[in-house]
């Protein structure tokens, strides 16, 4: 083989080489695909978080939506943060506009994954913490800070009760709801609830995957970038 066919070889497979890099710089960037961006979490005092003392799901809404979605996650998946990165304004948004009602089902599969084997239960109950003291504007925007910008990463440190109590401060959420977390009020609750909600999870999905969506019955395929609008025309 000439050099020159080498050096022109060698030429072709930098280029490609390049448009690899390029590409997956592109499909890794988050904000590309962010729905409602810079909406926020959500605004309306009428929006309600009702929590269900029997089962732990947490439901986000105005009382009169005619829509109501379950959404299954657990605090630790990085596929849930994802979801709530991309989709969470959005939700927050038809949320505000009385279009929509989400009931979170949350799981915890994933606290091994986690450095103090116990973040995802932990954290879960300082869900349920925030949302009994009734308020959808606080619970959406801890939620949606749990699920992003203060989500742990699989394997690595997580936070603590302490650090969950500050997130919760963060949030605008009450001094008993501060509490309730810091001192672990929830958890073995929400340990029990948790345990329902996976059952749930595998009864509807037949299977433990999150995240998961469902429209009734329906399992809503969140990869379709149009669901939530396509939900509440």
């Amino acid at each position: 083989m000439s050099s020159k066919t080498t050096y022109a070889l060698g030429g072709v497979a930098l280029a490609l080489v390049v448009l690899i890099v390029i590409l997956a710089f592109r499909w890794g960037r988050d904000d590309t695909s962010i729905r409602n961006d810079g909406y926020g979490s959500v605004r309306n005092s009428d929006v309600h978080a009702v929590l269900d003392q029997n089962n732990g799901t947490i439901l986000v809404g105005h009382p009169d939506a005619p829509k109501t979605i379950d959404v299954y996650e657990d605090p630790l998946c990085p596929s849930c943060g994802a979801l709530e990165r991309i989709y969470g304004q959005e939700i927050a948004q038809k949320m505000d506009e009385g279009k929509l009602a989400v009931r979170y089902h949350l799981v915890t599969f994933l606290d091994t994954k986690s450095k103090s084997k116990d973040y995802s239960t932990r954290a879960v109950a300082a869900n349920e913490c925030v949302a009994a003291t009734g308020s959808g504007p606080v619970y959406s925007k801890f939620h949606t800070l749990l699920f992003t910008s203060k989500q742990p990463k699989e394997g690595g440190a997580d936070l603590s009760n302490e650090d969950l109590a500050n997130v919760a401060k963060e949030a605008g959420a009450s001094l008993e709801a501060v509490q309730c977390i810091s001192g672990g009020a929830k958890l073995d609750g929400a340990k029990i609830h948790a345990q329902m909600a996976r059952a749930a999870l595998t009864d509807a999905n037949g299977e433990v995957a999150t995240p998961a969506v469902f429209d009734g019955k329906t399992k809503i395929d969140v990869n379709n970038q149009d669901w939530v609008v396509d939900l509440t025309k």
